[in-house]
């Protein structure tokens, strides 16, 4: 091989070398008193690297002594095999620029430069570096020119700081060691033997250096041979224990060195036995002194960081190629070969990358690039050796990325994003090494089992985004603390909300493009465990609120916008996903804060729905139903209730809730419910028609002086019957005349005011804020559909039972106990009419006009029912002729004109209506008996068929009088007083001759 350094006698360093004056002092001076401007090429004390994978070797080796015994062996390695001078030439005398447009100052440092250094590194652009002058600011050189070192010998010289005193005595020694064994292999010379036994301490000018010297030497055989040998030592070995026992006493005093010496004579019958061991007696080509793991591969991390450039400790010096080419030499003695030079290289790059500040994204592209090539490596051996180094390599990177990129929120920003592609990737691929390659689980199963890429990024999402959960609860929590004196202070939960919902997008447009090259979901897997934290204290909150407060609102507001939110950038990140992201999906199970609202809503309605029907059975119960109570006449609690919707539907409508539409049916259901209820309430107990009505008594023609007694069906609210200008006075408790006309005007303004009530209620949903156009379509849902009906229906039953009250109940002193009582010219229908109109004025006072008709209509129909029954039922004290038809007649038409009231009262058509059974039978009366008697057994053999023939059936009473009943017609020959009636009767049904 050419000479390739150059001899120290034929020039000075041109790279910032030390100077020769100095180079006494510089092998032991610091780094700073070495050298005026280079920093430390080996990492520096100012550097924070990482601890060393390779283990620790003994702590009386320091990193110096590595380093000068790295490059004994470097320049033992590269010197020449014959005896002329260890030299080397740089083989291009001038270079330019990359750019071409070199500046002074860089053409003369170019020019300096072999030529293959002239072109871009092709191992700097393998691992995708720049160059230095494309990564420097054009006026980074102009500060004065720079010597550099002309050959690469000086170059290596300069790059891991060996002073040119230090330099020149290896040199002379391995010149020495050459000289005195011509054609002895590199690999079989011991280093630091051979030196002890060139150099005495008269070749050191300081004795203290020269004592350091032969310490480092005595201990990097310790290292070599009995701490990390290339074999395994036995215990009981006699040279280890007599090397042991050299280095001890000479540790405590030094040893006298040179070649004719007994004490060197020794060690070197101990140190060549320890080296020179086999397994199997074979004769060796190379001493193991320096090959044992990890002495070797610390001893090559040392070489391969003098790659760095010493002036700018972030960069990879331009002769890397041919500098590479020097170091890879070193291999036959540190017994490494390119798989362990891929490992140690890639280590290297990525604790530079790391002791320097992570400032340099080359160095990480570098080790990216450079950690694929172990990849390779890892699938090709099964090196038992290796893959202990490997793992513990790896391990140490993947610790270093998983730190990052556990809670890469906090490691990344808008300025360094860029590396976090590079960190990624080696976290990843260190990963998939460590389980594909190295595992021995990992290989037992099946392959396909485990997405290893894919494994670590979700474990990377899901770690960093609950670090970052975490953080921002944090921040939330104090920003609600910092708002508290505010007038409206947010709640957490919904500051938290909105900062979710930001760091979803974060993720979304910076991290995820990024991590999707390993996880096809990542964006989507990023939202989930957003989903899955914040869920998990929205949770919490919800488990424990009972009142719809509006800071409640407000957070389960926000939670659903942020929802919709994280579902979308779920669904848009896994549109390309084989299952269109339904794994993803799966994981996000609904907030409900929809439901969550609407239950605490409907809570809210049940609580204001369960007061207001309480309101109205306590207020009911009080109610007087007094007519002065307000002008309209109705019950103050008939205002109240409707009051009360009213104030409800604008509490409703004044939630801070997304879901009016939604809801308002329930509402409007509820508060139906609650007005039935009240109208229900209104009517009960008021009596009804038939509580009135008698029921017919069994016919018979009975003695005169006899009771009539009547059968109710029912028994009415008031059975003592009273003096009736008393009764309307004390209104009879709540079930008067009066009363009951509130009652009635109470039930129909409910029902008027709900048909204003709904308007409102589509003004009040128009407003709200939740409304859609749909929500406006049709009107189920917005209207009162159980009131309207059931106030019809009370009004009719109390207008009815009102009605037969007043005649059947209050005016039954004028009707019953007086009219036609004895001889009817005397006891005539005028005090009924009478009494019947006052009772119509004080219904037509208080009752609503929209009503009034009905009500009069009403009373005008139980009269004529009342007046027919005194006619066909009204007792033994009443008997009449066919004269007293005409008397009956007028009554009856006096009866009829009340209403009219001389065209102010109903319309004749109703009294028309009402009257049309009165007018049908009244004209029996006046029909001669024979003829009745005639009709009556036609009528009945018509409706009894032949069985009437033999003997006549006693017709049933059904109380719907009209000429073609035969029950009517017997009533009127019942009541008829005459003979002929009185033998019929007597004959056909055995009933008494004379009244």
């Amino acid at each position: 091989m050419a000479s390739i350094f150059r001899d120290r006698t034929l020039g000075h360093s041109r790279r910032d070398s030390f100077s020769s004056s100095s180079s006494a002092a510089a092998a032991t001076a610091s780094p700073s008193t070495a050298t005026s401007r280079i920093a430390p090429s080996a990492i520096s004390p100012a550097l924070n690297p990482l601890p060393s994978p390779f283990g620790d070797l003994t702590p009386t080796l320091s990193d110096s002594d590595l380093r000068a015994t790295a490059y004994e062996i470097f320049l033992s390695a590269n010197r020449s095999s014959t005896s002329k001078p260890l030299t080397y030439v740089s083989n291009n005398s001038h270079s330019s620029s990359p750019t071409g447009n070199s500046s002074p100052a860089n053409s003369t440092a170019s020019l300096q430069r072999s030529l293959t250094s002239a072109a871009a590194s092709k191992m700097k652009k393998a691992l995708g570096m720049r160059s230095i002058s494309s990564k420097r600011s054009p006026d980074s050189n102009n500060s004065g020119k720079v010597k550099k070192p002309v050959t690469m010998g000086e170059l290596m010289r300069t790059q891991m700081r060996i002073s040119d005193a230090t330099d020149s005595r290896i040199r002379r020694g391995l010149l020495r060691i050459s000289a005195g064994q011509v054609g002895r292999r590199n690999e079989s010379m011991i280093l630091p033997l051979e030196f002890l036994q060139q150099f005495k301490a008269s070749d050191f000018t300081d004795h203290e250096e020269y004592e350091a010297w032969q310490k480092r030497n005595l201990r990097m055989l310790e290292a070599g041979l009995l701490l990390h040998p290339h074999m395994p030592l036995e215990k009981s070995n006699v040279a280890a224990q007599r090397l042991r026992q050299i280095i001890r006493a000479a540790l405590d005093q030094p040893i006298e060195t040179g070649r004719n010496n007994e004490s060197m004579q020794v060690l070197r019958t101990t140190v060549m036995a320890l080296a020179n061991r086999t397994s199997d007696g074979a004769p060796l080509e190379s001493s193991h002194w320096a090959d044992g793991f990890p002495l070797n591969l610390r001893l090559y991390e040392m070489l391969l960081q003098a790659c760095f450039d010493i002036s700018d400790e972030t960069s990879i010096v331009e002769e890397v190629d041919e500098l590479m080419e020097l170091i890879k030499k070193t291999w036959a003695i540190l017994g490494l070969n390119q798989m362990l030079h891929n490992l140690c290289f890639t280590w290297v790059l990525f604790n530079r990358y790391v002791a320097t500040g992570q400032v340099e994204n080359d160095l990480l592209c570098a080790a990216d690039n450079q950690l694929a090539e172990v990849a390779k490596d890892a699938k090709m051996t099964k090196d038992p050796i290796y893959s202990k180094i490997l793992s513990s390599t790896l391990t140490a990177m993947l610790g270093w990325t998983e730190k990052r990129l556990l809670a890469y929120h906090e490691t990344f920003d808008s300025g360094n994003i860029d590396t976090m592609q590079s960190i990624v990737s080696i976290g990843v691929v260190a990963a998939k090494i460590l389980v594909e390659d190295i595992s021995n689980e990992y290989r037992r199963r099946r392959k396909n089992e485990v997405d290893v890429a894919l494994s670590r990024i979700d474990t990377y999402i899901r770690s960093s985004l609950r670090t970052a959960f975490a953080q921002i609860m944090e921040k939330a929590d104090s920003s609600r603390r910092a708002s508290r004196n505010q007038p409206k202070p947010l709640p957490v939960l919904a500051i938290l909300a909105k900062d979710v919902g930001d760091l979803a997008i974060k993720e979304k447009n910076t991290f995820s493009p990024i991590l999707k090259s390993w996880h096809p979901l990542a964006a989507g897997v990023a939202v989930a465990t957003l989903h899955a934290c914040y869920g998990n204290e929205l949770k919490q909150f919800i488990s424990g609120i009972t009142d719809l407060t509006p800071d409640a609102v407000q957070i389960l507001r926000a939670a659903d916008k942020l929802e919709k939110d994280l579902v979308q950038i779920a669904v848009e990140d896994s549109v390309d996903s084989d299952d269109g992201g339904k794994a993803i999906i799966r994981e996000m199970p609904p907030f409900e804060a929809e439901g969550a609202i609407a239950n605490m809503v409907k809570v809210w309605m049940k609580t204001r729905l369960d007061t207001l029907k309480e309101w109205v059975d306590r207020n009911l119960q009080q109610e007087v139903w007094n007519p002065r109570a307000n002008q309209e006449g109705c019950a103050p609690s008939a205002v109240e209730v409707l009051r009360t919707v009213d104030e409800t539907l604008d509490a409703f409508f004044q939630l801070p809730i997304p879901m009016h539409p939604a809801l308002l049916p329930d509402l409007i259901t509820g508060l139906d419910k609650c007005l039935q209820y009240y109208a229900n309430k209104a009517k009960s107990g008021c009596g009804t028609k038939n509580m009135y009505i008698p029921t017919m008594p069994a016919l018979t023609r009975c003695n005169v002086g006899t009771k009539f007694q009547w059968k109710k069906k029912e028994k009415p609210p008031i059975t003592q019957r009273r003096n009736p200008q008393v009764a309307t006075a004390n209104g009879e408790g709540s079930s008067g005349v009066p009363q009951l006309c509130v009652r009635i005007n109470s039930l129909h303004k409910i029902r008027m005011e709900l048909e204003g009530i709904e308007k409102r209620i589509i003004t009040l949903l128009r407003n709200s804020e939740s409304a859609h156009v749909e929500d406006f379509s049709n009107g189920l849902g917005k209207k009162f559909e159980l009131t309207p009906p059931t106030c019809i229906e009370a009004v009719q039953q109390l207008s009815e039972g009102l009605a037969y009250k007043i005649v059947f109940h209050d005016l039954s002193h004028v009707l019953w106990d007086s009219l036609y009582v004895g001889e009817p010219s005397s006891s005539r229908i005028t005090p009924f009419v009478q009494e019947l109109e006052r009772n119509l004025t004080t219904v037509a006072d208080i009752v609503h006009e929209r009503v009034r008709t009905r009500i009069i209509a009403d009373v005008m129909r139980a009269s004529f029912d009342g007046f027919l029954l005194v006619l066909l039922a009204g007792g033994p004290t009443r008997a009449f002729t066919v004269q007293d038809s005409q008397i009956i007649e007028d009554d009856f038409k006096s009866l009829k004109e009340l209403f009219w009231a001389n065209g102010d009262g109903l319309p004749n058509d109703i009294i028309d209506k009402f009257s049309a059974k009165a007018r049908d039978v009244l004209p029996l009366l006046r029909t001669d008996t024979d003829s009745l008697v005639d009709r009556f057994k036609r009528l009945t053999l018509e409706k009894y068929g032949s069985s009437a023939k033999s003997r006549f059936p006693l017709p049933t009473t059904s109380g719907d009088w009209n000429p073609t009943d035969p029950n009517t017609l017997l009533r009127v020959l019942c009541y008829r007083n005459d003979e002929a009636a009185t033998k019929f009767l007597k004959k056909t049904y055995n009933l008494p001759k004379k009244l």
